[in-house]
């Protein structure tokens, strides 16, 4: 597994705290751009800049993955917490985690009563407000020396492989995109004799809350048309209504995305690429929003033509989110040569 991959699902960027994970996106990019630029939030970018009167086209993903934050520390010295994005209450209980705190980090457990003493009503789903982490302390007094409110918190859970091929880990949502964008940007600065755009690769922070980063970085490059990478719901696990939910397959390439935020003349682009290249890929629908950065850069200004091509991903927003790494290669090799395929002066409209 190549190494920044790894470096980056280790690197803890729960939304909010993206800092340290965008540090190793950064070190990884910088030798590659002609420049770098990070916002007051934390979105990072990396250009390569060919031509004044050519487009620019952006290549996004987010930096940030759910989490949770401590939201009280009891007399106890109990930490009660409340969710980061779209945590999962149901999964929660019983779980190793990671308190980021400015001093370092703080282990604890998220409490579960033993089975043997359980009052009937805790078999029912728990909401966050029920869920406290045990950091192991006496008293309130011990807690705070160690934790304070605002902490940002992860699972323990890093990164295994199940096979040679399929990674399970926390985070894949979406550090694999940002993985993604950076090998594309890789790929295109050693071929920038065939690169006939300006690139902005961005790596953007609090996707998880409301795209927020996308949204302001689109305002700032204003870019001729966006390529956004994020992941999709692989639907061929049991227990998934395909007929409502479509049909995305592990290991049988990214989905490309068509509707709604996602302009039809870039998305044909995208297919007309993978299929004379023989990238293997999906199609995948969008009735109302795409629910990725997509839908924050679209709208932005006058409008931004943008595309989504995801990655299928198993078991979406808990700790044992499941990919294929032959589907990331697919993945970048697609987003390589669409951008490759890219015309100097080449605009995008519906008429």
């Amino acid at each position: 597994m190549h190494p920044l991959l790894e470096t980056l699902l280790i690197t803890p960027s729960p939304t909010g705290y993206e800092s340290a994970g965008q540090a190793e996106w950064l070190k990884f990019v910088t030798p590659l751009a002609d420049e770098t630029l990070t916002d007051a939030y934390g979105s990072a970018a990396a250009m390569l800049n060919v031509s004044d009167e050519a487009i620019t086209v952006m290549i996004e993903a987010h930096a940030d993955e759910i989490g949770m934050v401590v939201q009280h520390v009891d007399e106890q010295g109990f930490v009660w917490v409340q969710r980061i994005g779209g945590s999962d209450p149901t999964i929660a209980r019983a779980r190793r985690v990671r308190i980021h705190t400015g001093s370092g980090v703080v282990s604890g457990v998220i409490g579960h009563t033993a089975i043997h003493i359980q009052d009937k009503d805790q078999n029912k789903p728990f909401a966050w407000k029920d869920l406290f982490v045990d950091i192991g302390v006496a008293n309130r007094e011990e807690a705070l020396a160690l934790v304070r409110v605002g902490d940002p918190i992860t699972y323990a859970d890093d990164f295994d492989l199940l096979t040679d091929d399929i990674i399970t880990g926390r985070a894949l949502d979406n550090r694999i995109g940002g993985y993604a964008i950076a090998r594309v940007f890789e790929n295109l600065a050693a071929r920038r004799a065939e690169l006939k755009v300006n690139v902005v690769a961005l790596n953007a922070v609090q996707e998880e809350i409301g795209g927020f980063g996308a949204r302001m970085m689109s305002y700032r490059f204003n870019p001729d048309c966006a390529i956004v990478t994020d992941v999709t719901h692989a639907t061929d696990t049991p227990g998934i209504n395909q007929r409502e939910h479509g049909k995305v397959v592990l290991g049988e390439g990214p989905a490309i995305q068509h509707g709604t935020s996602c302009h039809p003349k870039l998305v044909a682009h995208l297919v007309a690429v993978a299929e004379a290249r023989a990238i293997p890929h999906q199609h995948e629908a969008s009735s109302v929003r795409t629910g990725t950065d997509t839908d924050s850069i679209f709208f932005t200004r006058q409008g931004i033509p943008s595309a989504l091509v995801s990655l299928p991903l198993r078991y979406m927003h808990s700790p044992v989110e499941t990919a294929s790494l032959t589907d990331v290669d697919h993945l970048v090799a697609l987003m390589t040569e669409a951008v490759l395929a890219l015309d100097r002066h080449q605009r995008f409209s519906v008429l």
